[in-house]
């Protein structure tokens, strides 16, 4: 396994030419893999597994939208699509892949399940590290594993389809068989990681939950609200708002960043851009410090835990998040960006 080195500090990272595909189908050879839950992260994984030669069972709720998308994929009733407790006692690796909140709900039904030997297999570290709170707490005689796509469950699908791969990080919190870091690994790539890197079930769950509240969500909505918001209120149109708000962003920018970091993205823009983005940066970044520095103590704390749970478990949960989803989609904002996509000529040769 390969020791990178990021800026002095080694990391263990693990890619697919390193572990191939081949050593992954022999070390899962004899293993059942059970997906429970196919709701954002199970699909892909379950597909990409099934695709990948390996041996794969889903379980859902019997009835619901989620069994729907499962038969629709090709899982059949009674032989690769079953209720969550009957593929969790025929699987040897339980993917357990429902909602924070579903595990919670499910773990009193699931835990009798396993058997010793078998593996509880995360892509989240959440249910583990705020076992108060959940009260997912493990029996000592299976292994405990996680591999956590850095990405949704439609990203690790479509980069499977594409051939990209998706980087992921991976962890073992208990290793009874000696075998766990071999089946996590295994996992790993036969999900359809590009690589893999070392972590922790806590430092996961940190970086994760700071993330989707930070940067990756919260904070890039938040923010792009306050920039079209005070360009609508200085008089510029809807469409010249988003586009010097998101579009640009989303179609150009931020692909250069991808292709190649932040310095080759200012390097292809104007030297007017450069200079007003490198004076301006760093007042933007000392000015929310301290709120990600509040985030990251709320985190720790499980204070967004609670709130995740609590709201998450409420029985009304899908039409309250659908309700507060559509005020984001009916804002002028997000109708704007309607609009600028219908524009593209790739949607507009649709027509």
């Amino acid at each position: 396994m390969a020791k990178i080195d990021f800026g002095g500090l080694m990391e263990e990272v693990i890619t697919a030419e390193e572990f191939p595909l081949q050593k992954a189908r022999e070390v899962l050879k004899n293993e059942t893999i059970s997906v429970l839950g196919y709701g954002v992260q199970g699909p892909g994984q379950a597909l990409n597994l099934r695709d990948n030669g390996i041996r794969v069972i889903v379980g859902q709720r019997e009835g619901g939208r989620s069994w729907q998308r499962a038969l629709e994929d090709g899982f059949i009733p009674g032989k690769t699509l079953f209720p969550v407790e009957e593929a969790a006692r025929k699987g040897t690796i339980i993917m357990f892949l429902l909602s924070d909140a579903g595990q919670m709900a499910a773990w009193p039904k699931v835990k009798p399940c396993l058997n010793e030997g078998d593996a509880l297999y995360f892509s989240h570290g959440f249910s583990i590290v705020y076992k108060e709170q959940t009260k997912v707490i493990p029996p000592k005689n299976v292994d405990v594993i996680m591999v956590a796509p850095k990405g949704s469950g439609r990203s690790v699908r479509a980069n499977f389809l594409d051939g990209s791969g998706i980087n992921s990080s991976f962890a073992v919190f208990q290793d009874f068989t000696g075998r766990a870091k071999d089946r996590t690994v295994a996992l790993g790539i036969a999900v359809g990681s590009g690589y893999l890197f070392s972590t922790s079930f806590e430092k996961e769950v940190y970086s994760d939950l700071t993330g989707e509240r930070g940067v990756l969500m919260g904070c890039l909505a938040g923010v792009m609200e306050a920039q079209y918001n005070l360009l609508r209120k200085k008089g510029h149109t809807p469409s010249e708002a988003f586009n010097e708000t998101v579009e640009e962003l989303t179609q150009s920018l931020i692909r250069l960043v991808a292709e190649n970091g932040m310095d080759w993205m200012y390097a292809n823009c104007s030297t007017t851009a450069q200079r007003g983005a490198l004076d301006w940066k760093g007042r933007f970044r000392d000015a929310v410090a301290p709120v990600f520095d509040e985030l990251y103590d709320r985190v720790v704390k499980g204070e967004e835990t609670r709130i995740v749970l609590k709201a998450n478990s409420a029985p009304d949960y899908r039409a309250r998040l659908e309700e507060e989803l559509a005020g984001m989609r009916n804002s002028e904002m997000w109708r704007a960006g309607t609009a600028v996509r219908a524009l593209r000529p790739e949607n507009r040769n649709k027509k």
